[in-house]
């Protein structure tokens, strides 16, 4: 018998795991890492615990407080999961591109921003800054909640029916 999952179950699963992988004492994934791990797990892509090909997104790209890691693990999650599910690479991407666009809207409007030195209102390059930031658990808060953010905006994607409403409005084709 096939138990079936409802979108609530797949999100409340993914924040979870975003959790256990992001709210460590020992501090191992940053936003971009866990971000693109949780929606591989959620989107049952291959190599979920694989953070790897994020570990230098993190804090906006090498700290460099450009586009926050967790659009940018999202991105890639979501890029991964478009060439899974459709074969013509051209609308894969545009495919991939255009849901992405959406969520960087959604996020914009929620954040303000989507770049995390004005997310985190520090400069981490700084050795002092990054000190500070790690001390004032502002990963914990406010990085966590943008974690969130796109797990819950993006893991159910995982349903077949959610992802082609998504392919669709993105004016994209499947095929």
């Amino acid at each position: 018998m096939c138990e079936l999952v409802s979108v609530e179950q797949v999100i409340a699963k993914t924040v979870n795991v975003a959790r256990a992988y992001f709210l460590t004492e020992e501090n191992i994934y940053g936003c971009a890492e866990t971000t693109f791990m949780a929606l591989k797990t959620a989107y049952g892509l291959p190599d979920p615990g694989d953070s790897g090909a994020a570990m230098a997104l993190n804090g906006g790209v090498a700290y460099g407080g450009n586009i926050c890691g967790a659009i940018s693990g999202a991105a890639m999650a979501v890029g991964m999961l478009a060439k899974e599910r459709i074969q013509d690479h051209k609308s894969a991407k545009r495919a991939a591109r255009q849901i992405i666009m959406s969520y960087m809207d959604e996020f914009r409007q929620a954040y303000q921003s989507v770049n995390c030195i004005d997310l985190i209102e520090l400069d981490i390059r700084d050795e002092e800054e990054h000190r500070r930031f790690i001390e004032s658990g502002i990963w914990r808060t406010a990085c966590m909640d943008q974690i969130e953010f796109a797990v819950r905006k993006l893991a159910p994607l995982n349903d077949q029916i959610v992802w082609e409403r998504a392919v669709q409005e993105a004016g994209c084709r499947e095929g």
